[in-house]
């Protein structure tokens, strides 16, 4: 029998190791959570390892990964050693047990941060300030570290809804497929501003044209983009409606050409909003989740126009599904109910986009986010 060389051997190893997905849940900490946690999923089965914390760091409700190197960006509040009350958005490494390690933090620039996005080429992180009303962008250093934001833009403006309304809430802020542009979906003013985005220098300023509208009173929250760049899609958390909108990339302008429930008909738009919305990563399925009804509505997306059909709803296991992710691939999907402390598997019909629970479930304190590493 021939004995392979230490040399050969150690060439073959990678090949042997099967990929590891983890799992990354953001959090609302103050009661039993502390922090970030990670899970392990089997891809074959679904299943879900037991989480386990891999950063004490307080109210990390939104996270987002380096687009090529292993570090995890995090929005992040809570006290401070001297007592102040300390809002950030935080750098991670990522380390061989799928734990995190500090790598610095900067301040958010505004309060309530909710939301945080990094472009494609990973030089520039962007955030957005729920309630100061704001957006901000950093460059991120070569090491992975956050430098001191390179712009700060306020929102200005109200809308229709006096208790949530009052004054600019954005939500959300994603870079688009061009990489030239972000897009702030502001909950509180109807409105989903454009801004241009320089990669070089880091810096959002306005794009002609400034903005988008939405239904007066529909409080868009999220935003996700069709993989082929022609098409995008907000949901209105306050209508529990989406809007679906064509995206002119040279201008960036979007105009509006469906505007569709994301409801069963028999079911009441009172008591429910939405959260989480995201096209399937092959192009054909819009999901977007219900908290209130507890549910995710699944929609078929129209490859001729990227028009919407709703499909059905599938309740979450749940109380209040503040975020789902899809995993890289498109087969499963996992539904963070924040109310029901519960996170849950679901698996992805190929066809038609409908979802099957698959029994997996663990606990999660709060979850308020879910986010996924492939290595």
């Amino acid at each position: 029998m021939k004995i392979l060389s230490l040399a050969l051997i150690a060439a073959l190893l990678p090949a042997a190791v099967a990929a590891e997905t983890l799992v990354y849940f953001g959090t609302d900490t103050g009661g039993a959570s502390k922090g970030i946690y990670v899970s392990t999923l089997d891809e074959a089965s679904g299943a879900l390892s037991p989480p386990r914390l891999a950063a004490a760091i307080g109210n990390p409700g939104f996270l987002v990964m380096h687009p090529s190197k292993p570090l995890v960006y995090s929005v992040a509040a809570g006290k401070a050693a001297d007592g102040a009350w300390k809002e950030e958005v935080a750098a991670f490494a990522v380390q061989p047990d799928g734990s995190l390690v500090l790598i610095n933090t900067q301040p958010a620039g505004g309060s309530g941060p909710c939301h945080v996005a990094i472009d494609a080429s990973g030089r520039v992180l962007l955030l957005a300030n729920y309630n100061g009303g704001n957006v901000a962008s950093y460059p991120v250093q070569a090491d992975g570290s956050i430098g001191p934001a390179a712009s700060t833009v306020p929102h200005e403006g109200a809308s229709v809804n006096p208790q949530r309304q009052k004054e600019p809430h954005p939500h959300g802020i994603y870079p688009d497929p061009s990489q030239k542009r972000a897009y702030v979906p502001d909950l509180g003013i109807d409105k989903v501003v454009i801004y241009r985005l320089d990669t070089a220098s880091g810096r959002l300023s306005p794009n002609t044209p400034a903005h988008a509208t939405t239904e007066a009173g529909g409080g868009p929250r999220h935003m996700a983009f069709h993989p082929n760049g022609r098409w995008a899609y907000v949901n209105l958390e306050l209508t529990s409606r989406v809007a679906a909108y064509r995206l002119d990339a040279a201008t960036g302008a979007l105009e509006s050409f469906q505007v569709l429930s994301s409801l069963p008909s028999d079911a009441r738009a009172d008591g429910n909003s939405t959260a989480e919305i995201l096209v399937h990563p092959s192009g054909r399925f819009l999901y977007v989740s219900n908290r209130g009804h507890d549910s995710i509505a699944v929609f078929s997306i129209n490859p001729q126009d990227g028009s919407l059909r709703f499909v059905e709803t599938t309740p979450t296991g749940g109380r209040t599904p503040r975020s789902f992710g899809i995993v890289p691939g498109g087969r499963w999907l996992i539904a963070a109910n924040q109310n029901g402390h519960n996170v849950r598997v679901f698996r992805i019909d190929a066809e038609r986009g409908t979802l099957a629970a698959t029994g997996s479930e663990v606990t999660v304190d709060r979850p308020s986010y879910v986010r996924f590493l492939r290595r």
